[in-house]
């Protein structure tokens, strides 16, 4: 079966997508910065799923480029190739571009951006060597519809849009399909936010995983490169 790395999956919208790949039988690496947590989800996984010899994890910062090298061959030499990436990892700074520190700046560049781009240059050759495959990058509607005090997350996720759309035109000549999904309101807590009373109305983090999910099955005629979601009835006022 084949095999999918996420980053960025010990929780929300990328724990999702591990849980739904697994359920269609696929081989997943999961990853995440705290390695007790990704011990923890890894057994998680493998009994709601049952999945047990069919995930793994590795603790990994995706900003680190020689890191995320070794974790992508790692993870293609455990499952004997690599076939699905799902970059999923990403960071929140907020605040006016006036009062950013460049501290908050580069973390969210280079986790949101860098890192994308070193996981994808990094797997591109297994993919190859696996006769194709797909790279799957969770972007958000904030990239093309950028919002106040919130410059550097919009920043990033517009280059990792553009990133995308540039591989995609590299790489489909390969049979390596590059999709960009765009989630909007998604009731995680990756914001930081209060919880509203009522989040009932935003995307959950399985409904993203669901379209991931449709991507990889989606026949080979056609490409969706750009996916947007959104809530079917968002909140008013």
């Amino acid at each position: 079966m084949p095999h999918a790395f996420i980053s960025g999956s010990t929780r929300g919208i990328g724990r999702a997508i591990a849980a739904a790949l697994l359920g269609s039988g696929h081989h997943v690496t999961i990853t995440g910065r705290d390695e007790s947590m990704v011990r923890t989800v890894v057994g998680d996984l493998a009994r709601e799923c049952d999945a047990e010899g069919r995930v793994r994890g590795q603790a990994l910062d995706i900003r680190d480029r020689a890191a995320v090298d070794a974790a992508v061959a790692a993870a293609a030499a455990a499952f004997g190739g690599l076939h699905i990436i799902v970059n999923n990892a990403a960071v929140g700074r907020y605040g006016d571009v006036e009062a950013m520190g460049d501290e908050d700046w580069h973390m969210v560049m280079e986790t949101n951006v860098s890192g994308p781009f070193f996981v994808m240059r990094a797997a591109i050759p297994f993919l190859r060597a696996a006769g194709g495959g797909w790279i799957i990058n969770i972007a958000s509607l904030a990239g093309p519809h950028p919002f106040a005090g919130a410059g550097a997350y919009c920043a990033s996720k517009a280059a990792l849009i553009a990133l995308s759309e540039s591989a995609m035109q590299e790489l489909r000549g390969a049979d390596i399909r590059v999709s960009v999904v765009l989630p909007g309101s998604t009731a995680t807590s990756f914001s930081g936010r209060v919880a509203d009373v009522d989040e009932s109305w935003r995307l959950s983090p399985d409904d993203v995983a669901t379209v991931v999910a449709d991507l990889i099955r989606h026949p080979t005629r056609s490409l969706p490169s750009r996916v947007e979601i959104r809530p079917a009835r968002p909140k008013k006022g």
